[in-house]
């Protein structure tokens, strides 16, 4: 059986509008969707029976929230959903596990709602194996069409872009494919951003380029980006790429690009260090100041 795209669900406009953009990827990636309540996740001494009732009472109404907004708005999604005993982070993490995608609501700057509090999503971004989505309230269908922009009457409609921020000095394969296939799936152009910063000098060893201008440095890694990208361009010749190679910090050439985004595509390396997982500095922007649904792709 094919692994499902996987919404948390708690009732709140944000994890609805989670709900809703996972109904759409699991029809468009042919999977099941799967929507998932954590409950009892903060449990008190005092709970005792009636308690767990009233929260799966509380669940059951959350999850059919969800299920009724999704067939009004997306009745070829095939629906399952699951009720699950917390903590949450284990909980969700848990479930990623069986996940192709976790998508989960997010508030952005505000923070995360229901049982998805602060470090308990980001706990969830940080240490998920499996990509995870984060969408926030208003943007389950931003991802779909934007006007053709003829001006002259055409219905002819197109998915807006998705963008990904690729590191090129660690490319990763994974977060390169995600991205592609996002952009497959959608018929979309595929905005693909590296931002490079000019060395310190202090920084500079014996025989590095430290007097190369930035226009001649620009075009190096323009150069070198379309030669990494080259082998996906033969795989997905279908996809419409478009190359942006800036000068600055990436987190700012990331918000300005995804400005007007369907999806925002960003990865997350996965180490053993001693401090245990984080998001690092260009998702952690990402998940905070991007309005679009930003997807966090975990690599090795």
């Amino acid at each position: 059986m094919l692994p499902p795209v996987i919404a948390g669900v708690d009732g709140s406009d944000e994890s609805l509008a989670a709900a809703e953009w996972a109904a759409r990827e699991a029809v468009r990636r042919d999977r099941p969707l799967r929507l998932v309540h954590v409950w009892n996740w903060h449990p008190r001494q005092e709970d005792g029976e009636i308690a767990t009732a009233a929260q799966r009472h509380l669940a059951r109404r959350a999850l059919h929230q969800a299920e009724d907004r999704i067939r009004r708005t997306c009745p070829a999604a095939r629906i399952e959903d699951e009720q699950v005993q917390g903590p949450a982070t284990a909980a969700l993490l848990k479930t990623a596990e069986q996940a192709d995608v976790l998508v989960l609501g997010s508030r952005g700057l505000s923070g995360f709602t229901g049982f998805l509090v602060g470090s308990v999503a980001l706990g969830v971004v940080a240490r998920a194996t499996r990509p995870v989505v984060l969408v926030r309230a208003g943007e389950e269908g931003a991802d779909e069409h934007l006007p053709d922009g003829r001006g002259n009457g055409s219905t002819r409609t197109r998915y807006r872009d998705v963008v990904l921020g690729i590191d090129l000095a660690h490319p990763c394969d994974e977060v390169i494919e995600f991205a592609f296939e996002e952009a497959r799936l959608r018929g979309a152009r595929l905005k693909v951003v590296h931002a490079w910063q000019q060395p310190s000098p202090i920084g500079l060893g014996p025989g590095d380029l430290g007097l190369v201008g930035s226009p001649e440095r620009a075009e190096e890694w323009h150069g070198f980006l379309t030669a990494v990208l080259q082998v996906w361009r033969d795989k997905y010749p279908g996809v419409e790429v478009a190359e942006t190679v800036t000068e600055g910090r990436p987190q700012s050439a990331l918000l300005r690009a995804a400005s007007g985004a369907g999806l925002l595509v960003v990865g997350r390396r996965i180490t053993d260090r001693p401090a245990g997982p984080r998001i690092g500095p260009v998702a952690h922007a990402a998940i905070h100041h991007v309005g679009c649904p930003v997807a966090v792709v975990p690599h090795a």
